[in-house]
């Protein structure tokens, strides 16, 4: 099972195109979204392409290989523009033997761990800066921002993979990686 990770759409249909373009490249079985996907939030300028109903539409089409969350800006009418469930907090995932925690990260996040194994993966979004970290024994690591990157970082996402997280720009270059199994 291969996975694309994105977070941090925040409306912007320019940049959800590049992902789901990203999405077919990559040949994922499966979309992980970990929230903010339609709105930009009062904290966010308006992103690049900015057209909320569009990214509903983009989404929507696919919406039997996406997984998601809810970030810090959805709400329940955003739920009402979307064909697939985005209000769950948190969901968990199988890698080995290994869980997988994925939220946004609003709540739960490197400061704030939820209960889970040494070993375990925390994976969230929110801040828009990509992350790869251990902190008393979890993993946690941050796709970063599909389109409001910080930082200077790249917009991206992540793939996992075999136990393997890479970090990809939207064009498709890989800079950085983790391996689960090393």
């Amino acid at each position: 099972m291969k996975y694309l990770i994105a977070s941090d759409l925040h409306g912007s249909a320019k940049y959800t195109e590049q992902l789901l373009a990203a999405y077919d490249r990559e040949g994922a079985d499966r979309l992980l979204l970990l929230g903010d996907l339609l709105y930009h939030g009062p904290r966010n300028d308006l992103p690049d392409g900015y057209a909320p109903k569009k990214v509903a539409e983009l989404l929507n089409a696919r919406r039997g290989e996406i997984l998601s969350v809810r970030g810090n800006c959805e709400a329940e009418v955003d739920q009402m523009m979307l064909n697939f469930p985005i209000l769950g907090d948190y969901c968990l995932l199988s890698e080995g033997n290994r869980t997988v925690f994925a939220t946004h990260g609003h709540v739960y996040n490197r400061d704030n761990l939820p209960p889970l194994k040494e070993g375990d993966v925390l994976l969230y979004g929110h801040t828009h800066v990509p992350l790869s970290e251990t902190v008393l024994g979890v993993v946690c690591l941050n796709p970063g921002s599909v389109s409001i990157p910080k930082e200077g970082s790249p917009r991206g996402y992540m793939t996992l993979e075999g136990g393997v997280f890479r970090w990809m720009t939207l064009a498709g270059e890989e800079y950085n990686s983790f391996d689960l199994n090393a």
